[in-house]
């Protein structure tokens, strides 16, 4: 077993944070692509295949280990960054949009964790970035985004970034939630993850929040995001169409529209 490097680590900001990673000489530390800010002199920066996990298990172990990867919308390779050194340097990394950083220790955490297709930030080299397929059938036809989620394990240090305010929820043994699949964040491997419809043809119909829920089992531990990417970005988009002038900020918009052009 690959033992993961020990990183330290420090959270600056608050609704745009980063995380500044402090190496050791030869320490590294594993990042998806566009999360770099910035790092200090004498840290070397590599292209790698999947996570630098698989450098064992020769080049088809890191092909297949990249190619899980597109399974979930990433790309095929990693970057990490290591300290080359003789004393301790640091590397900044940003969460893409406004939220919350997760710090996560996988050895207090039972070594592995199920998270969003898109949760992943970076990690202390060793830490596996795997795909975890939902077993349960109607999981699988009705679960959308939460039917292919990633997988962190180890016992290193790793860091999802996720939208809006992050609440954190222990679950007890047979105690159950249900949550939207867009505002999961990640959960630690002993939860059970399932899909539910949502009851009543007017909920259905006309509720507004989509046909099913997760459902979410302990024990364990649950990651929770106010607000997820994609309604974020649904939402600006219903903004940016033409005509979609919602006039805000004046009780007078509608009628302004009309003197502008706009009929709808």
């Amino acid at each position: 077993m690959i033992q993961n490097h020990e990183i330290d680590y420090h959270l600056h900001g608050e609704e745009m944070q980063c995380v500044e990673i402090e190496l050791d000489p030869q320490e590294t530390v594993i990042a998806e692509a566009g999360s770099f800010m910035f790092m200090e002199n004498d840290i070397e920066m590599q292209t790698i295949f999947g996570d630098g996990s698989q450098t064992d298990n020769g080049f088809l172990g890191k092909l297949m280990g990249a190619g899980k990867r597109l399974l979930t919308g990433e790309s095929l390779f990693m970057t990490a960054y290591t300290n080359i050194g003789h004393g301790k340097r640091k590397v900044s990394f940003a969460s893409p949009y406004a939220g919350k950083i997760v710090p996560l220790n996988l050895a207090h955490l039972g070594g592995k964790i199920i998270c969003q297709k898109d949760a992943f930030l970076c990690a202390a080299k060793g830490v596996q970035v795997g795909i975890e397929f939902q077993r349960k059938l109607g999981t699988g036809l009705f679960g959308g985004e939460g039917f292919i989620m990633q997988k962190l394990e180890g016992d290193g240090m790793a860091f999802m970034h996720a939208g809006g305010f992050v609440l954190e929820r222990d679950l007890k043994a047979g105690e159950s939630f249900r949550i939207d699949t867009g505002c999961i964040v990640g959960f630690t491997g002993t939860v059970d993850y399932d899909i539910q419809f949502v009851k009543g043809v007017k909920n259905a119909i006309f509720g507004g929040e989509g046909l099913f829920f997760a459902v979410l089992s302990g024990p364990g531990k649950v990651w929770i995001q106010s607000l997820p990417v994609s309604r974020l970005a649904g939402r600006i988009l219903s903004y940016a169409r033409p005509g979609n002038s919602k006039g805000e900020g004046s009780i007078l918009g509608g009628i302004g529209n009309l003197f502008d052009g706009d009929n709808s």
